[in-house]
């Protein structure tokens, strides 16, 4: 048994009368950048405080290398949950200082590589005497990218880490993680809701839909699966008879249909008078997660 696996079984959570994840199991194989999407509500959070020990279960069980997460300090040494910083806390200000959260960072990860650390301080512009409250929305999201990658955990998770950069420092982060995964080869979990400026980085894709997972797959093989086909109504329709079809959209005559199909279905469709595009991932994660929101 790889000793670097993260394995999830049978978990389920209940917020009241809430239930937010609903007989869920999850394998993370080593050496993977897992991107993790879903709706706001579907239980990201809420999964990932569980896979990390963070949170408790109603039910099921979570171990790495085979060995339960839930207070095993063994295992849990090996996990870096860093999640979003908050300016306050339950007693006010959060008045601790940036060089205190990577102090535990140190006291807590065996792997904790203080030079890389201090590198990336600086190159954020990031003073250790500041308190928490003292940082900006962006600062925040810089220090929580720090300590998960000065950390060395072997896997790590990010809780939207780029929820307070600008478009320049996002661009950044993405290149920083590619540099590191290339580096140390370590496992990535990054949830987001930056769905297209992350694509390009997930080599597999998590969605997360109402306490289920629906789809746990390299993120080019599902992908490929959907196409959007549009054309004359009545020849969208013949063309996409035996298909999918998860999403409509009609203006006049014209049509626009989301499909989910194999390539021998998609190839007998091009001898039609249509239009074939592949769609994004942001595009199939609608396709979906979608639901009611989506024109059928």
């Amino acid at each position: 048994m790889n000793e670097n696996v993260l394995r999830a079984k049978g978990l389920c959570k209940s917020y009241g009368s809430n239930e937010v994840l609903k007989d869920l199991d999850l394998e993370i194989e080593p050496g993977k950048i897992y991107g993790l999407i879903g709706r706001n509500g579907a239980g990201k959070t809420t999964l990932l405080g569980i896979l990390t020990g963070q949170n408790t279960l109603d039910a099921g069980e979570v171990t790495y290398g085979g060995e339960p997460v839930w207070e095993n300090q063994k295992a849990l040494s090996q996990i870096c949950f860093s999640r979003e910083l908050q300016a306050t806390l339950f007693t006010g200000q959060n008045t601790l200082k940036v060089k205190q959260y990577l102090k535990m960072g140190k006291l807590f990860y065996p792997g904790w590589d203080q030079e890389y650390a201090d590198k990336l301080m600086a190159e954020f512009k990031v003073d250790p005497k500041k308190k928490i409250h003292q940082l900006s929305k962006g600062q925040m999201s810089m220090v929580t990218i720090l300590i998960a990658l000065a950390s060395r955990a072997p896997l790590t998770i990010l809780d939207e880490p780029a929820a307070g950069l600008d478009v320049v420092a996002r661009e950044r982060f993405y290149q920083l993680l590619l540099e590191d995964y290339m580096e140390t080869n370590r496992t990535f979990i990054v949830s987001t809701h930056i769905i297209e400026e992350a694509a390009s980085v997930f080599e597999q894709v998590i969605i997360l839909d109402q306490g289920k997972i629906v789809e746990n797959c390299p993120t080019e093989e599902l992908i490929s699966q959907f196409h959007g086909i549009s054309g004359r109504e009545d020849v969208v329709d013949e063309a996409t008879r035996g298909m999918e079809v998860l999403a409509t959209q009609l203006l006049g005559k014209h049509k626009l249909a989301t499909v989910r199909c194999d390539g021998t279905k998609l190839a007998t469709a091009r001898d039609a008078d249509v239009d074939i595009t592949p769609l994004s991932l942001q595009k199939v994660f609608v396709a979906l997660c979608g639901h009611e929101d989506i024109q059928q």
